[in-house]
């Protein structure tokens, strides 16, 4: 049977708002196929950054004056608790409900700020979760700042294609990474051990790397995992691989990639393709695409203390600018 969490709380001294202590079991070795992992996720309490908690403290505390935008957009630096508000708001659903919400601003509506709050009072975070693995919590603070860079690119360039539901694309670059993100938190030695199998080979692909390691590559488990969790059809449909010729779908892929890429360094072999099939998608010349791909990195870089990671613009001066 898959490791249930076990609490151990502690006296409430004041607010409601404190952290979660508990532990949960970790994987040390792959469990027997993709249904396996799903059911261990479906029954873990998975954590969110301790900067969510403390974001959501502070909104709180300032509800009569809530502007909702914000707090959507400070859920949606963190993929995690992404994931936990869209699970949320589909068991509560209304059975007369027949429209899917995809968006974090149209969540919140739906749901209303008082009950949202109730709800989320208390959360385990991921320092706390990996406070004994500090390489996992590493790797896991890439992979969420990755997410949010691909995000914020998926966003801009749906905006350019004047995509009317650009939120939707930006959240299914988000969670595209979602399994990886996971197992970061839940079985930090597997993920360890697909690291550096990767650095051992730096041709060797993360699908296939991950393949060797757990027998099947992350997108069949992360879309295992949207649809256990019942996330919208539209996201699991841009959040799929298999789809990117459709352009919204496309717009995703280019943006997980670009990030991906860029992670590494300026200098990683994939980023001239990557440029060159985005200036393709987005009818941009060379010099329009790297210009852009500049301003969202920056902009990107603003978020750099939620995870404690350098950003992608930290290397920013080797790309190309027009003088």
């Amino acid at each position: 049977m898959p490791a249930r969490c076990r609490r151990y709380k502690t006296p409430i001294k004041s607010a409601a708002y404190l952290p979660l202590i508990y532990t949960q079991a970790m994987i040390t070795r792959p469990l027997k196929d993709v249904a396996a992992w799903v059911e261990y996720f479906d029954q873990a309490d998975i954590p969110v950054l301790t900067r969510t908690e403390k974001e959501l403290i502070r909104f709180k505390g300032n509800e009569d004056n809530l502007n909702g935008r914000e707090l959507a957009d400070a859920i949606m630096h963190d993929p995690l608790m992404t994931l936990k508000v869209l699970r949320y708001l589909h068991t509560h659903r209304s059975k007369r409900q027949s429209m899917e919400i995809t968006t974090i601003a149209h969540a919140l509506m739906m749901l209303g700020t008082t009950p949202f709050f109730r709800h989320f009072a208390r959360l385990p975070t991921i320092e706390s979760t990996l406070k004994d693995h500090p390489d996992a919590l590493f790797g896991v603070m890439r992979s969420m700042s990755r997410a949010r860079h691909a995000a914020l690119y998926a966003q801009d360039w749906a905006m350019l294609r004047h995509d009317m539901e650009s939120d939707e694309v930006a959240i299914a670059a988000l969670l595209r990474d979602l399994a990886e993100i996971l197992m970061w938190c839940f079985a930090p030695q597997i993920m360890l051990t697909i690291r550096d199998m990767m650095r051992a080979d730096p041709t060797l692909r993360s699908a296939e790397a991950q393949k060797r390691v757990l027998g099947f590559p992350g997108q069949d488990l992360q879309l295992a995992l949207a649809e256990r969790w019942h996330l919208p059809k539209l996201l699991q449909l841009l959040m799929d691989e298999t789809h990117a010729k459709q352009p919204r779908s496309k717009n995703v892929a280019l943006a997980c990639r670009l990030a991906r890429h860029s992670a590494n360094n300026w200098f990683d072999a994939g980023l001239p393709d990557d440029f060159k099939e985005i200036g393709q998608f987005l009818n941009l010349r060379e010099e329009e695409v790297h210009e852009r791909t500049q301003r969202i990195t920056l902009q990107a870089a603003k978020s750099w203390s939620w995870y404690g990671v350098a950003p992608a613009a930290a290397w920013l001066p080797l790309l190309p600018t027009r003088s």
